[in-house]
Formats: C-alpha cells, structure tokens, sequence
C-alpha cells in the first residue's frame, strides 16, 4: 500500500506519496550539486553569506556552552556547517540525505583542515539517539521535507532540554509591491540563469513554486508551537526574502 499523499510538506510535480517527494528532492539537489555555491552566490547577489552569517550571530550563545553539540542538517556543501564551526568549542556535525551534496560538503572540509563530521541520513528519520544535541540549524532545506510536522517531531525529538533550533528558509516578503517584484524575479530570470548554469531546469523552476506554497512565518511559528517549541521567534531579513525562526526546548 502506498504511502499517503504528502498533506503537510513539499509537493514536487508528480510526486503522489511522501517517499516520491523525497526521491524527487533527492535526485534533483544531485543534478546541482557541483554548481550549486556558484548559483546561490550568483541568484542571491551574495546575500546568502549574510544569512549565514546572521544565523551564526544568533546561535552563537548555544555554540559557546562547554562541550555543545551541533548538528546541521540539509547541509548541502556545507557552508552553514563550516561556518558554525569556526565558532571554536562546538563539536559539528553535517548531515543530508543527497550523496553529491555531501561530497562537495566533504572536499570543503578537507581543503580546510576541519573538524566536522559528515553522515548522510534523512531528515525525518535520523539514526541518532534522544536529547543528543544543543543545536540543530537547517538552511533553505526545511522547505524540501516531505512532511513539515514530521520533521519537527523528529528534530524535537533529537534536541536536549535547553536546546535550540534554528530553520532558515526563504519566505515571501511582506510588502506587496516588492513581493510582486521578487515573484517576477523567482519566476522569470531566476530558472533562466539556474536552468543555463546547471543545466538542470526543473531545480530552478521548483525553487519559486517551492517557495510560494511554503508555509508563512507566523504558520511556520504556531507549526513548532504546536509539536512542543517554546519562545519561538521569527526575524525577517532582506526584506523578508529569508526567515530565520528560532525555537527552544524546555530544560
């Protein structure tokens, strides 16, 4: 019997159960995956550093806790998790579930003598014990899970009471005329340049619609609510390009 049709998550064309989805997520994020820094340095005009950056700004206080564990998943290449390691004390690791994203993440930390350690796993189903870390970041990859509460419960389920989770993903901006100048820009030149530089279309063209059917930041907000986050907060940035919702565990 096949699984049901994802109610609650990412919804690629043809994809009719969770396991579909996935595969679809996964195959595509392989297609790009040598390509995928140079267009997310290119589509963002570098503002994706920034995010990062942010991000790291902001967790910094559970990156300072005596022996703190990390773990940053959907880490693609690896750019959040080396970032987060330079933050010295920190054990990292990265974990996603595309094989072509962790061997780039993997040659990155290689070329710079890092620490961190790598795993390829899935999200909503991860080969780790209870309460086993202080932090868990995800970047621009919540949006791919195949079923957004799911993921939460499991994210939940691995943090230790006190710790942080911290999702950074795209979202719609508030204002009306420069939303409707961001969606022309997703829509129209984006999948156009992602499409000539990757040679894959269909990436580039699922990123908008991913986006645009993503939940809002007070949706995304009241969801970790619900599956047990507590003093969850959401800053917008860039207009509100990104969010970057912070959500804790009771200790």
């Amino acid at each position: 019997m096949s699984q049901p049709r994802p109610a609650h998550g990412t919804t690629p064309p043809g994809a009719e159960t969770e396991a579909q989805a996935a595969g679809y997520v996964r195959a595509m994020f392989g297609h790009v995956a040598r390509r995928y820094d140079l267009l997310n340095h290119l589509l963002s005009f570098q503002t994706d550093r920034y995010w990062r950056a942010q991000t790291v700004r902001r967790v910094a206080p559970i990156l300072a806790r005596p022996n703190a564990r990390v773990i940053d998943l959907c880490c693609g290449t690896g750019d959040l998790m080396l970032a987060l390691q330079s933050r010295r004390g920190a054990r990292v690791f990265g974990s996603d579930f595309c094989h072509p994203m962790l061997v780039e993440a993997g040659r990155k930390v290689a070329a710079r003598r890092g620490q961190s350690v790598l795993f390829e796993a899935d999200a909503l189903n991860l080969p780790l014990p209870g309460a086993s870390f202080d932090l868990i970041t995800v970047a621009f990859g919540f949006r791919n899970f195949a079923n957004y509460r799911k993921g939460l419960a499991e994210l939940r389920r691995i943090l230790r009471p006190g710790g942080q989770l911290a999702i950074l993903e795209f979202s719609q901006p508030p204002n009306p005329t420069f939303r409707a100048a961001y969606n022309w820009y997703s829509r129209k030149v984006l999948p156009r340049i992602g499409a000539l530089i990757s040679g894959s279309a269909d990436a580039y063209s699922y990123l908008p619609e991913s986006v645009s059917k993503f939940p809002g930041c007070d949706e995304l907000a009241a969801e970790m609510r619900d599956c047990g986050f507590s003093a969850v907060s959401y800053t917008r940035m860039t207009f509100g390009i990104v969010a970057l919702h912070i959500g804790t565990v009771a200790g």
